[in-house]
């Protein structure tokens, strides 16, 4: 036992033993399916505080990584939306406690069943407020994915058919974190100058030099792309195309109809078969698409130990939502409360503990350096 803790004991992170980045989006994915099983508000509350502590734990001083407040900030607003609307909108859930009554704008006849203002009922309140923490434990958990992965590390380990489509997602994750650090840096400048950093006018006076900022970084970004060949394409024989251009195609159809029959009663029998057979077909039209990028891979990251056990922790999170879910039990229906009528949320025990597995990650990956900014 005491052997197997030295090994897993995380190391400081380096360049050799860097955590690859498709492990995180992996374990990152894995606790948003376990999110999107529930809306128990004590479980999506455990969910985000188990992200929120991975992030704490192993995140670095890279610009990406100060984005995950940013996603705090947004499933939050969700929240807040979400019930705004069910006010003054209205919601499709009934209910029989009454905590208010707007004045109700009249409509015309065309617009039967939609409301503005009127009765506000505390469970359709109480249904939008979950329903709205459910989307925003969803993004937290990506906000995860972001503030740990390197979006230029990840970028590196996609297939070669969808590089061009990887460096346009990087260059829109980074932008925005970069937006952010750069408006906190103007502010804490401004402040320095002895001058207003809030209201209107010193928000114009900042934007202008962010704008400028953003422009540079971009037509740097160009040039550089630009020197290291960026777009060049190999030549593929006609045929090579053709067939590439089929598998993907037959592929993501097989897809979309294995999921429908997977969804639908009806089609559970083939359902199956054609997803396998989409997911197949897609691959190979990957591999294929591949053979045109002409490109290499300077010391590619290493999928070990701490790889697996981190993509397998978010793995574990999600069948343990999952298998609580089609079981009949308790846990099942406590997985999703009813709103009406109100009933307080029970934690049920074996989907919390399935959610506390997603904290390995704070103990087997890699300790960030003091003062790393990514690698």
């Amino acid at each position: 036992m005491t052997a197997v803790s030295a090994v897993l004991r995380a190391p400081l992170a380096t360049r050799a033993n860097a955590l690859h980045a498709g492990a995180w989006w992996l374990w990152a994915l894995g606790l948003a399916t376990a999110a999107s099983r529930t809306t128990n508000p004590l479980l999506l509350a455990l969910l985000v505080a188990v992200a929120g502590y991975v992030v704490a734990a192993r995140r670095t001083d890279a610009p990406w990584a100060r984005a995950f407040g940013f996603y705090l900030a947004l499933g939050a607003f969700v929240v807040v939306l979400r019930v705004v609307f069910a006010v003054a909108l209205g919601s499709p859930i009934g209910g029989t406690t009454l905590l208010v009554t707007l004045p109700e704008v009249p409509l015309p006849d065309w617009a039967a069943g939609v409301r503005i203002g009127g009765r506000v009922m505390a469970e359709g309140v109480v249904f939008a407020a979950l329903d709205g923490l459910r989307l925003a434990a969803l993004l937290v958990c990506l906000g995860a994915a972001n503030a740990l992965a390197n979006p230029a590390r990840l970028l590196k380990s996609l297939p070669g058919a969808l590089y061009e489509i990887g460096v346009a997602v990087v260059v829109a994750m980074t932008f925005a974190p970069q937006l952010v650090t750069d408006v906190l840096r103007m502010r804490a400048a401004r402040r320095l100058r002895g001058r207003r950093d809030r209201g209107a006018r010193s928000f114009l006076e900042v934007a202008r030099p962010v704008l400028e900022g953003a422009l540079e970084r971009s037509v740097a970004l160009a040039a550089a792309m630009d020197a290291r060949g960026y777009g060049r394409t190999a030549d593929v024989p006609p045929a090579v195309r053709r067939a590439t251009g089929a598998l993907t195609l037959g592929g993501l159809v097989g897809v979309c109809a294995g999921s429908y029959g997977l969804l639908a009663a009806e089609g559970a029998v083939y359902g199956l078969p054609l997803l396998l057979a989409g997911v197949a077909a897609a691959l190979g039209g990957l591999v294929l698409g591949g053979r045109r990028t002409v490109r290499t891979r300077y010391r590619p990251d290493r999928w070990g130990v701490r790889a697996w056990l981190v993509a397998g922790s978010g793995a574990v999170v999600a069948a343990v939502m999952a298998y609580a879910a089609g079981a009949a039990g308790a846990d099942a229906a406590a997985l999703n409360p009813p709103a009406v009528p109100l009933t307080a949320p029970r934690l049920p025990v074996l989907p919390a503990v399935g959610v506390l597995v997603g904290l390995l990650p704070a103990l087997v990956a890699p300790r960030p350096a003091v003062g790393a900014v990514g690698r």
